[in-house]
């Protein structure tokens, strides 16, 4: 391990296997509320719950085969659902919601991954993926292009932000000044500045991901900037400025990631059919 990367990873740390059996895992995220983590089985049709206490159990299902999740400024369960082609919210009494289904009349591809800034607007990729029965459904694409979305706080604005790429994972800077995106066909994370109306603009090159199979794919960012990302070989890591600082390894190929427990110092990493965690020194950006 190189002396930038331990900065970050302590010595002698490696990715600890949680579960495994799962047909695709993706979208984790931690519930800071209740303790536990939650992620998508997306061919398995489920959200499903893991706890230090008991381990694995069932969360929902069907899940509407489920991919990105996130937790809004209430603390309610955002999910990006392939087999619905929409953006759910789960209330507090447990009701399923949709907040984003169509733009113009046409209904979304296949909603991906979804962020919430702080001012409570929700921002998600729309690329093809799902629209298969493995990880959605076979049905027919609306729109011409692969979006990235805006909802504006008060949930009836849905504004169209990118339509130049297929977009995939996508995070917030720690200031939210910044959101970067990931494009898994081009290879690369692109970074756009945030507009003070959340609009985004001066989209550029953040950083090249090379190899097959399939990277980048999700993407967190530490609470100092540096940017995690999904990829051959493990955790890739980037530097605020966009210089890799090295691959955090991962037995199986990762998808996607989040911080987790209290002090929000450990990586959640699903990985194909397993689920994993490492612990940082840094801290990440709680959500």
């Amino acid at each position: 391990m190189n002396s930038l990367l331990k900065h970050i990873v302590p010595e002698g740390s490696r990715a600890e296997r949680l579960a495994t059996g799962f047909h695709f895992t993706e979208g984790p995220v931690w519930n800071a509320k209740g303790g536990y983590l939650l992620f998508s089985d997306i061919p398995g049709n489920r959200i499903v719950k893991w706890t230090p206490e008991n381990g694995i159990s069932e969360f929902r299902a069907p899940s509407g085969k489920s991919n990105g999740l996130t937790i809004d400024k209430k603390g309610r369960l955002i999910a990006c659902e392939h087999a619905n082609r929409r953006v759910s919210r789960t209330e507090e009494d447990g009701k399923v919601v949709t907040v984003a289904s169509h733009y113009n009349g046409k209904r979304l591809n296949s909603p991906n991954d979804v962020v919430v800034k702080s001012d409570g607007s929700i921002y998600f990729t729309d690329p093809p993926y799902g629209l298969n029965p493995v990880f959605g459904t076979f049905e027919e694409q609306e729109l011409p292009f692969y979006g990235v979305y805006r909802l504006a706080p008060d949930g009836d604005h849905l504004s169209l932000l990118i339509d130049d790429s297929v977009p995939n994972g996508l995070a917030f800077s720690p200031d939210e000044s910044l959101l970067y995106i990931a494009d898994t066909e081009m290879n690369h994370i692109r970074v756009f500045d945030v507009k003070d109306n959340g609009k985004t603009t001066n989209g550029r090159i953040f950083a090249e991901i090379s190899g097959e199979p399939l990277a980048p794919d999700g993407l967190k960012v530490d609470s100092e900037g540096n940017v995690y990302v999904t990829g051959k070989g493990g955790i890739w890591v980037f530097n605020p400025d966009g210089r890799r600082i090295g691959i955090i390894p991962i037995p199986e190929l990762p998808a996607n990631l989040c911080w987790g427990d209290k002090d929000w110092k450990t990586l959640y990493i699903t990985a194909r059919t397993s689920v994993y965690r490492i612990r940082l020194n840094i801290i990440g950006i709680p959500v």
